[in-house]
């Protein structure tokens, strides 16, 4: 009996994870599709490009997903120090990845392109209105990594009771996935 309400506990708390992440999906969408719409503008700029350090952003997140999943297969085996060497990695690549989102906002306020004002584009507006809110929902991963990190060293996971790492894991996914695609998009429709 017990086993069946914690599945349909683990049932119900990946379901409300599922409904989050279609609803951020969906809010990407949207702002994708209106920078779609919005690119036959008159004003739009044809020859932008992503500056660089967007690139190693975007390599950072895709390697902090690897050491997340990396450590819930160390989680798995037992091996708890590795799962925490991993974790921290994860941790470190995501502060990287947030210094390269700022480097490369640097390099385009550089470039005399701002948010908003005599000096802002739509295209750019755009830009950072995207990766501002990809930021918001890292940082909200940030949040998830680090009680993740605090639940390790409490011991509150095992090969059998890792639901919360699950969840982190599959939240942290999803973030990965949702910048390479922003990242793929903005650099082949600019």
């Amino acid at each position: 009996m017990e086993k069946t309400m914690q599945e349909k506990n683990a049932r119900a708390k990946k379901m409300m994870l599922w409904f989050a992440m279609i609803s951020m999906t969906m809010t990407f969408a949207g702002l994708t599709s209106a920078y779609v719409v919005s690119s036959s503008r008159a004003d739009w700029l044809s020859s932008f490009e992503l500056p660089t350090q967007f690139l190693y952003s975007t390599l950072l997140i895709l390697t902090s997903s690897i050491t997340f999943f990396l450590g819930k297969k160390a989680l798995e085996k037992g091996k708890l120090a590795l799962q925490k060497i991993f974790l921290w990695a994860t941790l470190a690549l995501t502060i990287l990845f947030i210094y390269f989102q700022f480097t490369g906002f640097s390099e385009i306020i550089s470039q005399g392109y701002y948010f908003t004002g005599a000096a802002s584009s739509i295209t750019t507006s755009f830009i950072y209105v995207l990766v501002l809110l990809h930021l918001a929902h890292v940082f909200g991963g940030l949040i998830v990594l680090s009680i993740v990190i605090i639940q390790t060293y409490r011991n509150a996971y095992s090969p059998d009771q890792k639901l919360g790492y699950e969840l982190a894991e599959l939240f942290w996914h999803f973030l990965d996935f949702l910048w390479i695609y922003l990242y793929v998009f903005v650099t082949v429709y600019s």
